[in-house]
């Protein structure tokens, strides 16, 4: 009752403080994979122009998400009144205040049927984003279908919408109702669209810019790694369109884009390896996409670490199969698996396709054996989910800089013990 009674509240303060600041834009971002990426990189375009508000971490949910909205910290006493009283007053003062932001980026997060939806009862978006629909959350989702419906709900009660063209089926937009839809992605199929003229593993993408809006392509550069890994950019450079910015303004700041701690980062590794860390989670559209850049990268070695992927249900045992079949003996010297689910399935899948494969019950055993393989030069790329994976802590095994270790994910002191915890079973 507690609990309901304050997202009651919460949800009441925003609607008042849209009511109160209707000059604020507000853009959401939804969908399977890439959504914190892509809310970043709008942010980081948004900039060039607007005074832009995000919660940099994934304050997502319905007790979360109005607090990002209005930029009040989150309390760390849950069950206080005390400090639920406190968020309160600062909800009204903040409506009350004169406005400190132009556009709010607001990331939507779902693991249950009808949890997007609910968001339509208190915010009214002027863009939502849908980034992709993919296997998630399967022990509720239990069809991709069903995960289609609730991530494009939030196009159907948006002002406009964006869809990624490139990582969202064309036969789901039987459930789209909004008439004001366009795409982006990385092919001319879409209306938003990047055509990369070069690329290197250094300085990313330089190419052109198209948009409908403009009678002519924009040259920029986007320094991120992997075709996935345009499509945030893209999308943060249509939405800058949507809201107006000129040529220049999207260029400069789709310049300023850069990949986020454990998506796609680019760290240096020892005796000169490049280190892929894309540690922060995994699912099968993902992995797949991170083990594709990993083919096109030239190197003496190439080396997949590749962790369980969780809460995929009933479909887990035939996606780790198909991310096993996916493993390329002439491309990997080594396929090293981590937990349970990619030791049972991806390791032995890989292993068929004629794959050297090495299985490891945790990261830190993995981390060791993989610096105790790695040539000169080599890419190695680390992907894996968060529960019981972990796989940044493999990445500190062949760091060239223990520096670094500030770039990975997961690494304040409560996850440190978190992560001690569970490595010390």
């Amino acid at each position: 009752m507690f609990k309901a009674y304050v997202q009651k509240r919460l949800e009441k303060y925003v609607k008042e403080y849209f009511a109160q600041h209707p000059e604020i834009k507000l853009v959401v971002v939804t969908g399977s994979v890439g959504k914190t990426s892509t809310k970043v990189a709008i942010a980081t375009v948004l900039s060039e122009r607007f005074r832009v508000r995000l919660h940099e971490g994934n304050h997502n949910t319905h007790m979360s998400t109005p607090l990002a909205v209005l930029g009040i910290e989150y309390p760390e006493q849950l069950k206080s009144i005390r400090a639920w009283l406190e968020v309160f007053r600062a909800a009204k003062e903040r409506i009350k205040e004169p406005t400190d932001v132009d556009v709010i980026v607001q990331e939507l997060g779902s693991d249950r049927i009808g949890q997007v939806s609910h968001f339509s009862t208190y915010l009214h978006p002027d863009i939502g984003v849908v980034t992709a629909v993919s296997p998630e959350h399967m022990e509720y989702f239990k069809t991709i279908d069903a995960v289609a419906q609730e991530e494009l709900a939030v196009a159907n009660f948006s002002k406009i919408a964006l869809i990624n063209r490139d990582d969202i089926d064309g036969d789901y937009a039987k459930y789209l109702t909004n008439p004001h839809v366009n795409t982006y992605g990385t092919s001319a199929t879409a209306e938003y669209y990047f055509v990369s003229d070069n690329y290197s593993i250094n300085d990313g993408y330089t190419g052109n810019f198209i948009v409908p809006e403009w009678s002519n392509p924009t040259t920029a550069t986007i320094h991120v790694i992997g075709e996935h890994t345009l499509r945030p950019a893209i999308a943060a450079g249509a939405v800058a369109v949507k809201l107006g910015m000129t040529t220049t303004e999207v260029a400069s700041g789709l310049a300023k884009v850069r990949s986020i701690s454990g998506r796609m980062n680019v760290l240096r590794g020892v005796d000169e390896a490049v280190i892929i860390d894309d540690t922060y989670n995994s699912s099968p559209l993902a992995a797949e996409s991170s083990l594709r850049v990993l083919y096109q990268l030239s190197a003496p070695q190439r080396i997949a670490v590749l962790g369980s992927m969780n809460e995929l249900g009933e479909m887990s045992r035939a996606e780790h199969e198909k991310l096993g079949q996916l493993c390329d003996p002439n491309e990997l010297a080594w396929v090293v698996t981590v937990g349970d689910q990619a030791n049972q399935f991806l390791a032995p899948a890989a292993k068929a396709k004629g794959c050297q494969v090495k299985s490891f019950e945790n990261s830190l055993l993995a981390g060791a054996f993989v610096k105790s393989v790695i040539e000169k030069g080599a890419v190695v790329l680390f992907k894996g989910s968060e529960g019981g994976i972990y796989l940044e802590e493999a990445i500190k095994e062949v760091l060239h800089s223990t520096n670094d270790e500030l770039k990975l994910v997961r690494q304040s002191p409560e996850w440190i013990a978190r992560k001690n915890a569970f490595f010390s079973k």
